[in-house]
């Protein structure tokens, strides 16, 4: 009995450091994410010349992808880049990769 307790508590260390060490924002989608059809993509006047346009991202949550249109921001640096995110193939299925400053 106590063979099988060592054994348990083994695999549940493993298990737990394997989880540990995954990529807690991965999310596969194996179904087709469309944006919303009734949008219509309009950019609001730009702030200052300094604004940079971000286009519509999805986000992570609940398990799954969200929506969110693009919007105006400032670069965190100057000369910064901003790079469009993208769905990237995965496993079967599709990861999305947020955009992010260059």
């Amino acid at each position: 009995m106590k063979k099988y307790g060592r054994v348990l508590m083994l695999f549940s260390a493993i298990s737990l450091f394997a989880v540990a060490n995954s990529k807690a924002q991965e999310i596969v989608v194996r179904a087709r994410m469309e944006r919303p059809r009734t949008v219509v993509v309009r950019r609001p006047y730009r702030p200052s010349p300094r604004h940079v346009w971000v286009a519509e991202e999805w986000t992570p949550s609940g398990g799954t992808y969200v929506y969110k249109p693009g919007y105006w921001v400032e670069p965190p640096r100057p000369g910064a880049v901003w790079v469009a995110g993208r769905w990237r193939h995965h496993h079967g299925g599709y990861v999305w990769v947020a955009g992010r400053w260059r």
